[in-house]
């Protein structure tokens, strides 16, 4: 072979190795649940405007190539899910609320895009276990954060409303 196929070859074989890696990176969205009803206990369901954020939210992440959602145990992050796991034919995984460790250890191993439905003492936690320092805190109140953990060599976070 001569000097310039062998160049072009290799130009053709790094452009590949450029192309996977991009083509691997993951993003993990992340979301509180939407508003819960005021009544139902501790595991109230999803208010009439709980449900219209759910509705928004398959709007909002039905092109975001999602391939994986989890949700915990309590009914509100199942509900806030359905209506995108419906429309994507995705079967959320139900991780207790109480063991972030282990949703830790499901997203580090996921692969594709992730959902994340959580609760606004646990996405916090979850987004800092992959390294992000800058603090997050999510009121009581406060039901349209869409955190979009972008999964680099460094880890990003872009914090985004969704209505």
């Amino acid at each position: 072979m001569n000097f310039p196929i062998k160049r072009f070859i290799l130009f053709l074989l790094v452009s590949g190795l450029f192309i996977s890696a991009a083509a691997a990176q993951s993003t993990i969205f992340f979301i509180r649940h939407a508003e819960k009803s005021g009544t139902g206990g501790d595991n109230p369901d999803l208010s009439e405007a709980g449900r219209a954020r759910a509705e928004s939210l398959a709007t909002t992440l039905k092109d975001g190539a999602v391939s994986a959602i989890y949700v915990t145990d309590l009914k509100r992050t199942q509900q806030t899910a359905a209506p995108l796991a419906k429309l994507l034919h995705v079967d959320p995984v139900i991780v207790p609320a109480k063991d972030s460790a282990a949703l830790l250890a499901k997203l580090r191993s996921s692969t594709g895009n992730v959902l994340v439905v959580g609760h606004g003492n646990t996405i916090p936690d979850l987004i800092k276990g992959f390294g992000i320092a800058t603090p997050i805190s999510i009121e009581e109140n406060d039901y349209d954060n869409l955190f979009v953990l972008v999964l680099e060599e460094k880890p990003r976070l872009i914090r985004l409303h969704y209505r």
